[in-house]
């Protein structure tokens, strides 16, 4: 049974009030996983703490050791992000709401800058596995919303990290101890109805701190996450020993590269003291005595066996793509002369993934729709979480010349509704469909002028 297990087990048993001891076993088990997620987000980063080629050390300290970091692992972060959340995500309620529950979640949507929210979460669920996000009333009693760092964030539940029955936030502040400051962690407790504020004392205990427990104003834990997938795995993570290979091998090369341009001189027949090689550094040359076997050369060696890994680096470098499903926009299947759907073919693993991240998204905004629906329903404005649409849109370059094509060809085989939804121009296949009817009631409707009579 793990801590989080237990936790659900002890909390069940105390109708919900937690204590020092569980905090405990939640951090202490934690403890792995919030380091492996703080060394994902620095690989992100690029940082010299999360990036294992940039620390590598050799035991012969003269030997060159060049140190190259190929950002395999942030294109693919980015790459996602700006397919699966470069076209925000579109928020509607139904046309026959009203206008205040309407204006409410606009309102929302605008303050909060909702769209590079969606964005950032996005991209830290891709990074770590999944992402999280806080709920909270600001001191105008406005609905807010902020991300969270997932390494900061334990949910308590049986079922999915969207759906908590209770969730933990911790992380490090400066307390002062006497004439010392100390790192103690904080801990925020939260339930469907409170948020309790804890703080490490000097023996390890968690007590109350001076906020102790407060109403946060909404009927549900405000601590959601948001998994990237089921298992709560980055984009990257099944790739980063191809990545520090690649790294590692193009580090060396670049090493002997180097160590190959630091040749050594060799001189027969004569021996040459410090002040006649600063001398011809200063020349640019060395003066040989006549009449004798003299010789001057440098002492090199072949590079030969160095350059057979290119077909290495490569094979490598289509490992990354294919295994993490990232699309490799430098292959011949999105030059300017392939077609859209065989650029769309060779993005189908990539949409897959794409696909179980949207599916995971939209129950993650589901749930905070539900949670943050409490508190509008508390000022009068009553929305159904579920009656909120979301419209996810892929950010990829169209082939409309070809989807005409098919609209074309489809014209009069199906439903002008089924066609339309097929044209990826048409966001709304029934408004555009009632456009075209409007557009033909009038021409009908418009009289037909009489030919001017000639002279």
């Amino acid at each position: 049974m793990n801590a989080v297990e237990y936790a659900l087990k002890e909390l069940i048993k105390t109708d919900g009030e937690v204590n020092s001891q569980i905090i405990k076993d939640l951090i202490s088990d934690n403890t792995e996983d919030r380091a492996r997620l703080v060394r994902l987000y620095e690989r992100y980063k690029g940082s010299r703490y999360g990036v294992p080629v940039l620390t590598r050390q050799f035991d012969d300290k003269s030997k060159v050791n060049n140190k190259l970091n190929n950002d395999y692992f942030g294109e693919i972060i980015d790459i996602k992000v700006g397919y699966f959340a470069g076209e925000p995500i579109s928020y509607s309620l139904p046309k026959e709401s009203e206008q205040r529950q309407v204006d409410m979640l606009e309102y929302f949507r605008q303050v909060n800058n909702v769209s590079d929210l969606d964005a950032e979460t996005a991209k830290m669920a891709a990074i770590c596995g999944y992402g999280a996000r806080l709920l909270y009333i600001d001191r105008d009693g406005k609905e807010r919303v902020m991300n969270v760092d997932p390494w900061e964030c334990i949910f308590i539940t049986d079922m999915s990290i969207n759906e908590p029955q209770y969730a933990m936030r911790y992380y490090p502040v400066k307390v002062k101890q006497g004439s010392e400051v100390k790192e103690r962690w904080r801990v925020e407790w939260y339930d469907n109805n409170t948020v309790t504020y804890f703080i490490q004392s000097a023996t390890g205990e968690y007590v109350l701190d001076e906020e102790g427990q407060k109403q946060h104003l909404f009927d549900g834990v405000p601590l959601v996450g948001f998994p990237n997938n089921e298992e709560l795995i980055g984009d990257a993570e099944n790739v980063v020993n191809l990545i520090d290979g690649y790294d590692n091998t193009m580090s060396d090369v670049n090493s002997e590269i180097e160590q190959f341009r630091m040749a050594y001189m060799y001189f027969k027949g004569f021996s040459v003291d410090e002040e006649t090689l600063q001398k011809a550094k200063r020349t640019g040359g060395f003066e040989i005595p006549e009449g004798q076997d003299y010789d001057i050369g440098f002492i090199t060696k072949n590079l030969n066996a160095a350059y057979p890994v290119d077909n290495h680096l490569k094979q490598v470098s289509q490992n990354i793509y294919k295994f993490s499903k990232t699309p490799d926009f430098l292959d011949e299947a999105f030059a300017g002369s392939q077609s859209g759907e065989a650029r769309k073919f060779k993005m189908l693993p990539f949409e897959n993934k794409c696909a179980t991240t949207e599916r995971k998204f939209h129950a993650s905004l589901r749930q905070m729709f539900k949670v943050l629906a409490t508190a509008w329903a508390k000022k009068g404005v009553s929305i159904e979480y579920t009656d909120i649409d979301m419209v996810f849109t892929r950010n990829f370059p169209l082939d409309l010349l070809h989807e005409a094509e098919i609209q074309e060809k489809l014209r009069g085989q199906v439903s002008e509704l089924t066609r339309l939804s097929l044209f990826s121009a048409v966001e709304d296949p029934e408004a555009e469909k009632e456009a075209m009817d409007e557009e033909q009631t009038v021409n009908l409707d418009e009289p037909v002028m009489d030919d001017e009579p000639t002279e």
